[in-house]
């Protein structure tokens, strides 16, 4: 297992480097080197290209990639269900709200990112408030919590639909229907150290409860049979977990199948133990979402919305999965 996370290191690395020499400005491994080490010209178009859109984009793709990634293994390690993805308690759905009003209030980038990430949070926490009301207890009904993320997403994609209703049809509406699409085209320097600190915030402390996932995956009477209290616990891991969605969607918009194809790959390579599944599902994850925005910026003349693009690879691939497995795992 040492040597297979070695090797999807090596890999991830390949995949950046030649990820920042390809585009349609294309910078030569020459190029980079000496970008890499300071002895590139401050003022030469390679120095612009590299640090100002680049060098930012890849390390939004690879961050995003390994956020939902990680985020949709702990949800359907929380739920014990490998169709659930990171979206299933409204995070996506919410924080595309929270980014359409924003367009359409006229308000600034980083006030949309905001908003974004704060009605992600919103979402998820009244679908959890919500289930654990009606299941009546703190060890929290799975199947209960799924279905108000339902209603919440229902409620949040209505909320959507009237806000492009009455969004001006030829400056708000395309803007928030781009927004909606996906994509990385527009990320900078500032906007990574956004959404550094709910990512890592997120992702460290999901790497530190990596066994508790492993026990929340029995169930509730097993659970307390450990002295473990299920509904706190479960809790917690879900409000990291969508830290890391809501903060991946408040910056990269809305990027389907990542959250829910990447947990398989690695189910494959790792099997089902949390220990080793969410280290691989981070490594793949960056690895597959920086290869599919490699695609969307090169394969036309125009540039391809990321998260269309992820559907179109992702759909096929889950099919491959389930055809090669023979079944869900």
């Amino acid at each position: 297992m040492p040597f297979t996370f070695a090797g999807l290191s090596a890999l991830l690395l390949v995949v950046f480097a030649g990820s920042l020499c390809i585009g349609r400005y294309a910078i030569t491994p020459e190029d980079l080197l000496a970008l890499v080490t300071g002895r590139a010209d401050p003022a030469s178009m390679e120095w612009t290209v590299f640090f100002t859109i680049r060098l930012p984009r890849m390390i939004a793709a690879l961050l995003i990639g390994a956020a939902l990634s990680v985020s949709g293994a702990t949800y359907q390690s929380v739920f014990r269900n490998p169709l659930v993805s990171p979206d299933i308690l409204g995070a996506a759905a919410g924080a595309s709200f929270g980014a359409a009003l924003a367009i359409f209030i006229g308000l600034d980038k980083i006030w949309l990112q905001a908003l974004a990430f704060v009605f992600g949070l919103l979402g998820v926490g009244i679908s959890y408030v919500i289930g654990v009301r009606f299941s009546g207890r703190m060890r929290d009904n799975t199947v209960t919590l799924v279905l108000c993320g339902m209603v919440i997403t229902a409620i949040f994609s209505a909320l959507i639909s009237g806000v492009k209703l009455a969004a001006d049809p030829y400056d708000e509406l395309p803007a928030i229907t781009f927004w909606l699409m996906g994509g990385l085209s527009y990320v900078t320097t500032d906007d990574i150290l956004i959404m550094l600190a709910p990512l890592v915030l997120g992702g460290v402390l999901l790497f530190l409860m990596r066994f508790r996932l492993n026990v929340l995956s029995l169930s509730d009477e097993e659970i307390s049979a450990l002295g473990i209290d299920a509904g706190r616990s479960r809790g917690l891991v879900i409000l990291f977990a969508t830290l890391l969605t809501s903060g991946s969607v408040a910056v990269g918009g809305m990027i389907a199948w990542v959250g829910l194809i990447v947990p398989h790959i690695a189910r494959l390579i790792t099997g089902p133990d949390c220990r080793k599944l969410l280290p691989a599902s981070l490594l793949i994850g960056a690895i597959f979402l920086t290869i599919v925005d490699d695609i969307a910026r090169t394969l036309l003349s125009i540039e391809l919305p990321l998260g269309v693009l992820t559907a179109l690879v992702g759909a096929p691939m889950f099919l491959v999965l389930l055809a090669r497995s023979g079944r869900v795992s």
